[in-house]
């Protein structure tokens, strides 16, 4: 079973003889007590073309110490890293690789490094005797390895490398007290330290014992690389509204492209390790990606996007049978606190529980089988292979901002083609339908804005944020829709339980006339967001 562990720390380089100085006063700290010498000795883990390591990430079979096991360093932010711990064990537990299998895909993971530290450790403690950092003082003789049928010894006339690091450390409840790194920082840099110019032991390691075309490149753009701007939470909107002049479509294009697939390929660990909102974001960028592609063929080859688009849909939905569960279940416990007691009728929120429970328990494993199937391992590859070579037609050499423009403009008036026929339609569920069409239109139109804005710069920044409130109109829509769909199944579930349906039907009652309300505000929002001149910057 593995146990995770959030890291928070900080690097730095000293000389061999260095001295550690007093660090009693600084900050909260009070006393600084010696916690001993321990003898550790990790072999590191990864792809012959150190795909880990060019993500930043370390995988490691460590003896000695008090956390002797397997440990899988995921980067979260700098300074910040994820451990996920395991048993002692021969060869990498299947519970850490499939953490990594969006990065390594089928490459075997073998031997690289082998890392001995001799650690000298002092714990940090406030007046009340709580303990808050602990500074590790490394001396660590570092080694390339043999290839996997010799072992873990060093090859013949391997170089060793050594030197000494000090890392500081926040334990127990100084979990995010960064103040408190600050200032140990500042008293190791004013004794002669240096932050530390590799993130890890590994990276150093790498860069100092092989040749230069075995190093992990720095910035490498390729699409699981950390060197790639942006934050999978941004979604690839990029850092600002400025456009970029002299780009071509296909380098505006691709950059967006990019962008998803690394989003995707850096929150497959987060969605199995089922942390909060990583399924949504997942899903969000394979809609993205899908929608660039569908938006700029003009640029992409559309024999060569289509099928890739068709596996980014089954992906998407895959992930929806657990995200829908998520969000629904939270829209029916918020609404149902919002009834005062004496509608509560019947043990109403223990049959929300019961039904959110599980759905959860079939979702939940379904969707650790579609990421751990051959299915979702295939478009991982074609997602690498197409960004490796890219099927750029004539148009992605040309300047971006016209061609560009004429992709969000097509996307625009689909849109209003389909609110047009939504606001035309009958009410009930033919209206219903055509609002969900137009919900997947404003999406489109705005993911295809997102992407234009290296290109166009400030107008498209506007006019995508003038179709999410479409969008999300529409949404809150479509989200009552489905509501009331689950409320009728727990109104007929009570019931064959004996129970009474009368607060289901009374919540059932108020997502109605929430879309009705929806459907009154659209003709308004319409309105304000497709004025003319908002879509002038895009006439070319």
């Amino acid at each position: 079973m593995a146990d995770t562990v959030r890291e928070i720390e900080r690097k730095y380089e000293i000389a061999d003889d260095a001295q550690l100085p007093d660090l009693a006063g600084i900050d909260r700290v009070a006393t600084v007590v010696e916690a001993g010498v321990e003898a550790l000795d990790a072999l590191y883990y990864d792809t012959a073309g150190h795909h880990l390591a060019a993500d930043g990430i370390t995988l490691r079979r460590r003896t000695g110490g008090k956390d002797a096991g397997w440990h899988l360093k995921l980067p979260v932010a700098p300074g910040v890293r994820d451990e996920v711990r395991a048993p002692l064990s021969d060869m990498p537990p299947p519970e850490l690789t499939a953490l990594v299998r969006s990065r390594v895909l089928d490459r075997e993971l073998v031997p690289v490094v082998r890392l001995r530290t001799t650690r000298t450790v002092r714990v940090l403690k406030d007046a009340a005797g709580v303990p808050l950092a602990e500074v590790a003082v490394d001396a660590v003789r570092a080694q390339r390895v043999g290839e996997p049928t010799k072992g873990a010894e060093a090859p013949e006339g391997a170089a060793e490398v050594r030197w000494s690091e000090i890392e500081v450390e926040l334990i127990g409840d100084g979990d995010g007290d960064t103040e408190l790194l600050d200032e140990v920082g500042r008293a190791l840099v004013a004794a002669g330290a240096r932050p530390a110019s590799a993130q890890s032991k590994l990276a150093r390691a790498l860069a100092e014992t092989g040749p230069p075309r075995d190093r992990p490149a720095a910035g490498d753009a390729g699409p699981g690389k950390r060197g790639a701007k942006g934050s999978g939470k941004r979604g690839g909107k990029g850092k600002g509204a400025a456009k970029e002049k002299g780009c071509t479509a296909g380098d505006v294009v691709l950059r967006y492209v990019r962008e998803q697939v690394r989003v995707i390929i850096e929150l497959d660990p987060a969605v199995r390790r089922d942390l909060p909102d990583s399924v949504h974001r997942m899903r969000v960028a394979t809609r993205r990606l899908r929608s660039a592609f569908r938006s700029y063929t003009k640029v992409l080859d559309r024999a060569a996007t289509q099928p890739i688009g068709l596996e980014l849909k089954w992906l998407a939905a895959e992930l929806g049978v657990d995200r829908d569960r998520e969000v629904l279940t939270a829209r029916l416990g918020k609404a149902l606190a919002d009834v005062p007691r004496t509608l509560r009728l019947g043990p109403v929120d223990a049959r929300l529980r019961i039904w959110s429970e599980r759905r959860r328990a079939g979702s939940r494993k379904e969707v650790l089988a579609v990421l751990d199937g051959p299915r979702y391992l295939s478009l991982l590859k074609t997602l690498h292979a197409f960004l490796e070579e890219p099927p750029l037609r004539p148009a992605a050499g040309r300047p971006a901002p016209q061609v560009v423009s004429k992709a969000v403009l097509k996307d625009y008036r689909r849109l209003a083609r389909r609110v047009e026929a939504a606001l035309a339609a009958p009410a009930g569920r033919e209206r219903d339908e055509a609002l969900h069409g137009a919900r997947k239109a404003a999406k489109r139109a705005r993911y295809a804005a997102e992407a234009s804005r290296p290109a166009l710069g400030r107008p498209a920044k506007k006019f995508a944020q003038r179709i999410k409130r479409v969008q999300q109109l529409l949404g809150d829509h479509q989200d009552s829709v489905v509501a009331r769909g689950a409320l009728r199944e727990l109104a007929t579930q009570a019931h064959q339980a004996g129970e009474g349906g009368f607060t289901f039907g009374l919540l059932y009652g108020r997502e109605e006339a929430l879309a009705a309300d929806r459907e009154r505000e659209l003709p308004g929002r319409w309105e304000k967001a497709s004025r003319r001149k908002y879509r002038a910057a895009f006439r070319r």
